[in-house]
């Protein structure tokens, strides 16, 4: 939104939206007849072939489910929003709906307003019995997550392209079942709780986001940016997701490299004076503690200390950067 309350959508449906265009790089007035081959080729002459591409609808828009509830962390899902908000594809000749495809929409258990980290209140749209049928879901981390929001993710998740977690989001993904046997990955602070808790999900540490079929974890907090480009870049191409970066001044890689280095700094844990669990920062003497093999560790809470002694090795060795 901009400071006035509208969308960019709104702005370039309103009086201004010709003078925009006209300003716009030439491969996004390129007309109605290179549009509809856009649409149906991904932009692949730009950018060669996509890995695991998605296949948008022949007409209409891409519904994109936002799901929170109260203390969503805010960048997971303004994050992602604001990418989805300012795809283009190149064309004049199709309507703007067709010409912005994501269209994005929050859905909470209630209507009313949900307070967000920071205190910031989101008004939802929609509620779990009203909501439009998504193609993507977004869940970003928060704290009241229910068993309704849970049971809504999982059969809604039957027909989505893409149902992706944001930081510790894949704690709620992860609740659903959606992600036994899956690799996946989440803010570095809960590798080792999503291992410990869900033991059939392979956590892989240090990657910036992991695919599996629709499923997708992002790493902390701006990885869902990145995220949101890689579904962006499945759908439409990397020429797509190249113009949607340009447009949001966006100086970030991730999104090309989900394994590889972009997230490395968190593969392994800091060291120091650190909860192993979360990697919070502790006091020797003030903390709960639990010695290993004859090693003293200490925690940040008692719960972490119970996660800890539930497999200690495990702990371990996703300390030093292995996977669960």
């Amino acid at each position: 939104m901009n400071r006035n309350g509208m969308s960019r959508r709104e702005l370039l449906q309103g009086s201004a939206a010709l003078g925009a265009m006209a300003a716009m790089p030439m491969a996004l007035v390129a007309g109605k007849e290179y549009a509809v081959r856009y649409r149906q080729s991904g932009a692949q002459a730009k950018s060669g072939v996509v890995v695991n591409p998605l296949k948008p609808p022949p007409k209409g828009g891409i519904p994109a489910a936002f799901v929170i509830s109260e203390g969503a962390v805010v960048i997971d899902f303004a994050g992602p929003w604001e990418v989805f908000e300012n795809v283009m594809l190149p064309s004049m000749g199709m309507s703007m709906d067709d010409q912005m495809p994501f269209h994005p929409y929050i859905v909470a258990e209630k209507l009313g307003p949900v307070e967000a980290s920071g205190g910031m209140k989101i008004v939802p749209a929609y509620t779990f019995e009203n909501a439009p049928k998504p193609k993507v879901i977004v869940i970003p981390a928060q704290n009241g997550a229910s068993d309704a929001m849970y049971s809504w993710i999982a059969e809604q998740s039957k027909q989505t392209d893409v149902t992706m977690s944001v930081c510790t989001g894949a704690l709620v993904l992860a609740k659903t079942g959606l992600l036994n046997g899956k690799r996946a990955t989440t803010h570095h602070s809960g590798y080792i709780q999503l291992a410990l808790e869900y033991p059939d999900i392979h956590v892989k540490p240090g990657y910036r986001f992991v695919e599996e079929g629709n499923i997708a974890t992002a790493g902390g907090l701006t990885s869902g940016v990145d995220l949101a480009l890689r579904v962006v870049e499945r759908y439409y191409g990397r020429a797509t997701a190249e113009e949607t970066i340009y447009q949001l001044e966006y100086q970030g890689q991730g999104w090309m490299d989900a394994s590889g280095s972009s997230n490395q700094a968190y593969a392994k844990a800091r060291g120091g004076m650190t909860c192993p669990i979360c990697g919070m920062t502790v006091v020797d003497g003030m903390s709960p503690e639990f010695e290993y093999k004859g090693k003293a560790y200490y925690f940040c809470m008692t719960s972490h200390r119970d996660l800890f002694k539930l497999a200690p090795d495990t702990v371990l060795k996703m300390m030093a950067g292995g996977e669960s």
